[in-house]
């Protein structure tokens, strides 16, 4: 096979790479969830998080030399920085929220991460937002509201708090995108997975309560099964664009209604559902868009090419 040849070979496996690594990040999510799920309100959520993030940090302990030896430029530093601290908040939030929230209305809110990551990109990176990309958001965020329901039903503290997690992880994702483009994917999760150990700490130090052995447990798997999903993430960033990746991450609203009905006895709602197909629904249409309009811009630039050789 010529090395051409090899190359475009290379090239039509990337998708599916990407597809395979969205595919495990995101049944490491489940498996996520299942475990803060279980662990309830037991204890407090930044304690829970700095747990959960204290385990995973280990993990990338031996990569410390290895990364300080790299000479990170002082502007992807403060990227790292920017991230923390916005994970940081993220994880608080979403903690606090999944101990009180169904684990499918958890999902369900969670996908408008596309459409946050959509704004964020906009609004703090000049990305362009046309016609097409405002009636995604507002279709998305009719979806939510059919989700939460106000005024037909309470909104808690939960709701909000998840609502939050899933703004905070959206800008926490654009700086991800972005690192990832300049430096392993190992080094974003890990430098990821010890800052934000360490911004939790004061956080939980404040409001620390005794630690059982099933907790710990409980949280050492969810930090194994949450660095995986970060990493495999990372990989599907770099592997194919998120037009490619993204819509394999809907198949949790599945995994994860199936797994509050199986293990938590929670009852499947209808109208989460439905608001989650909605999401779903924008969100695949815009990718099937911009995979269109891709797939012409590369058969132009391959056209043009051809005539400028001929």
């Amino acid at each position: 096979m010529s090395d051409k040849a090899a190359s475009a070979a290379v090239e039509r496996r990337r998708p599916l790479l990407g597809i395979a690594w969205m595919l495990v990040a995101s049944l490491c999510f489940v498996g996520v969830n299942g475990g803060v799920k279980y662990l309830g309100t037991g204890l407090p959520a930044a304690q829970s998080s700095f747990i959960r993030f204290a385990f995973g940090a280990i993990f990338f302990l031996p990569m410390v030399p290895k990364i300080w030896a790299m000479q990170i430029s002082a502007r992807l530093w403060r990227m790292f920085g920017w991230r923390a601290l916005l994970h940081v908040a993220a994880v608080v939030c979403w903690f606090h929220a999944m101990a009180r929230v169904p684990v499918a209305e958890i999902s369900a809110i969670g996908f408008l991460n596309p459409v946050m990551v959509m704004l964020v990109a906009g609004i703090l990176l000049g990305d362009r937002l046309g016609l097409r990309q405002v009636m995604v958001v507002l279709a998305a965020m009719l979806g939510a509201l059919l989700v939460l329901r106000p005024g037909f039903r309470e909104i808690s503290e939960g709701h909000l708090s998840q609502l939050a997690a899933t703004t905070f992880f959206a800008m926490s994702y654009v700086i991800a995108r972005r690192l990832a483009l300049e430096v392993p994917a190992a080094v974003v999760v890990a430098v990821m997975s010890i800052s934000v150990t360490f911004g939790l700490m004061p956080l939980a130090a404040a409001v620390w309560v005794p630690v059982s052995a099933e907790q710990l447990a409980v949280l050492a798997g969810v930090a194994a099964l949450g660095t995986l999903a970060h990493y495999a993430m990372t990989k599907a960033f770099v592997a194919a664009p998120l037009t490619v990746t993204q819509p394999v991450n809907f198949l949790q609203i599945v995994w994860s209604a199936a797994l509050g009905a199986l293990a938590f006895g929670e009852a499947v709602d209808p109208w989460v559902l439905a608001g989650a197909a909605v999401i779903i629904g924008v969100l695949c249409l815009n990718t099937w868009i911009e995979a269109r309009k891709e797939g012409r811009a590369k058969a132009e630039a391959l056209a043009a090419a051809a005539a400028v050789e001929s």
